[in-house]
């Protein structure tokens, strides 16, 4: 009988048949799997701390269970508002500046003519990306030190006072997110040069046979051509835009900005690794954990209801 599904052994062999002619490119997956399975999955066995007082001696099934009072002492702490704003802040301000610019970088990489000057831009724009954030943070305060710094030289001479700008709250988001910019956004722009480079050149060459100009180009042709990359970008930034790495906060903290360098990874930090308070500690990364995981479903299913690419 013709249009009948093919039985469930033959679906089997062919499957394993398709595996075992392609079984050089699974061995190559193989090595990521398995971090994935070592590094992210195995340790959420130890999730569970979040829900009792962990004591190391006694190990984790040792441990007694206190359910969500970790939970319910982080809510109600002093430090609870303040952590949150802060995180959110600084994620979205990241968000709203950092993304759009690697995309307006290949936007204006993919237009130049000369290959010698988008070599030269993209060496530029590139080398950032490889200095560590220890680096980055040590120039940042050279050249904004209020006695020594190049920045404050230059306001000197304008006839303004010198600035202490990592000491100061107000300044902190802004020199985080502009120098995180500065050393992601080349880097970031690859993807989406690659994107452009798979758009139709026949399209180009339509419109301008009609007249349409390089702008006109640009945003009717080549940001719908790159707008699913854009997009799932879009969801699994928004997903973890509460998951501002430590790193560079920390070491751009001081008891002078506090105030707004505060955020949810460094107050982790802060109980779980000075404090030992690993069931505490865990409980706010748990919590941070799954508000992440609500941003992005909620992101994803609204893309994928306005018809636009989504993750699944």
């Amino acid at each position: 009988m013709t249009g009948t599904a093919p039985e469930p052994k033959k679906e089997s062999r062919l499957k394993w048949s398709r595996i075992a002619r392609n079984w050089q490119l699974y061995l190559l997956v193989l090595p990521v799997v398995a971090y994935y399975i070592l590094f992210h999955y195995v340790p959420m066995y130890g999730i569970q701390i979040a829900f009792k007082d962990f004591i190391a001696t006694k190990g984790i099934t040792g441990s007694p269970w206190v359910g969500t009072e970790h939970f319910n002492r982080f809510f109600h702490s002093y430090f609870f508002w303040r952590l949150i704003k802060n995180t959110l802040g600084l994620g979205l301000y990241s968000l709203a500046l950092g993304f759009p610019i690697p995309i307006l970088l290949a936007l204006l990489m993919n237009e130049a003519k000369s290959a010698k000057f988008k070599k030269f831009v993209q060496t530029v724009t590139y080398a950032p990306h490889f200095l560590s954030t220890v680096v980055v943070v040590g120039m940042m305060m050279i050249f904004l030190s209020p006695r020594y710094g190049m920045v404050n030289h230059v306001i000197s001479l304008f006839g303004g006072r010198p600035i202490d700008f990592m000491a100061q709250p107000g300044w902190f988001k802004s020199l985080y997110v502009f120098s995180d910019v500065w050393q992601t956004m080349g880097w970031s722009s690859i993807i989406y040069l690659a994107a452009l480079a798979g758009v139709d050149h026949q399209l180009h060459e339509a419109a301008r046979v009609d007249g349409a100009g390089r702008i006109r180009r640009i945003w009717h042709i080549n940001l719908p051509g790159i707008r699913p990359t854009i997009v799932i970008l879009l969801i699994l930034n928004i997903g973890s835009i509460m998951g501002i790495g430590f790193e560079k906060v920390l070491l751009m903290q001081n008891n002078l900005n506090m105030e707004t360098s505060d955020i949810i990874a460094t107050y982790v930090y802060r109980a779980g690794i000075q404090g030992a308070e690993y069931s505490f500690s865990a409980a706010i990364g748990l919590f941070n954990s799954v508000v992440n995981f609500i941003l992005l479903i909620t992101v994803n299913w609204v893309t994928k209801r306005m018809g636009e690419t989504s993750l699944w």
